[in-house]
């Protein structure tokens, strides 16, 4: 099991870095929101091996059988590293690579917002980015949520593999 957790979870991580400098390097003149669905999209994509892992496990190291609580374990740790692997990525990104990208992005979502919303609703969200600028300047914050975000999308994927591969 240890060996197909780290190599699918390896395949996971070389997946979500490639996906996302590909992004970087080649989507970058998008918009931001078609980045964001792009950058879930490739989420999804990489965590793809979660699945893959589970079937192989299942079918070339335990003759053809898991439960479901053995696959989920499986999931979860490939989802572990690849989440650890994008946290670390995305710290990277926006400390050395790309200090900028904060500002710019709260530059260009604040100049979204305004043109939408009223002064009052405005305001209030306004407020909001403020707040989360700030918590977002910290890049051990930027880190757990990063991770946090891939992990919780590689724990649903997970759930869902788990039931569709078990076999007693």
């Amino acid at each position: 099991m240890k060996k197909t957790v780290i190599r699918y979870g390896s395949y996971g991580a070389i997946a979500i870095c490639l996906l996302f400098l590909a992004s970087w390097f080649v989507l970058d003149d998008l918009p931001l929101s078609t980045q964001e669905v792009l950058g879930y999209v490739s989420m999804i994509v990489s965590l793809s091996f979660v699945f893959f892992g589970i079937k192989h496990f299942r079918d070339n190291e335990n003759d053809g059988k898991v439960s479901f609580k053995k696959a989920l374990t499986i999931g979860i740790l490939i989802s572990l590293i690849t989440a650890f692997v994008f946290g670390i990525l995305d710290v990277i990104y926006t400390e050395v690579l790309n200090p900028e990208f904060m500002d710019n992005y709260y530059e260009q979502t604040t100049k979204n917002m305004e043109e939408r919303l009223s002064a009052e609703e405005f305001k209030v969200k306004l407020a909001e980015m403020e707040s989360q600028k700030e918590m977002f300047s910290n890049p051990i914050f930027t880190f757990a949520i990063m991770g946090m975000t891939v992990f919780v999308i590689g724990f649903i994927i997970s759930l869902i593999s788990a039931l569709i591969l078990q076999r007693k």
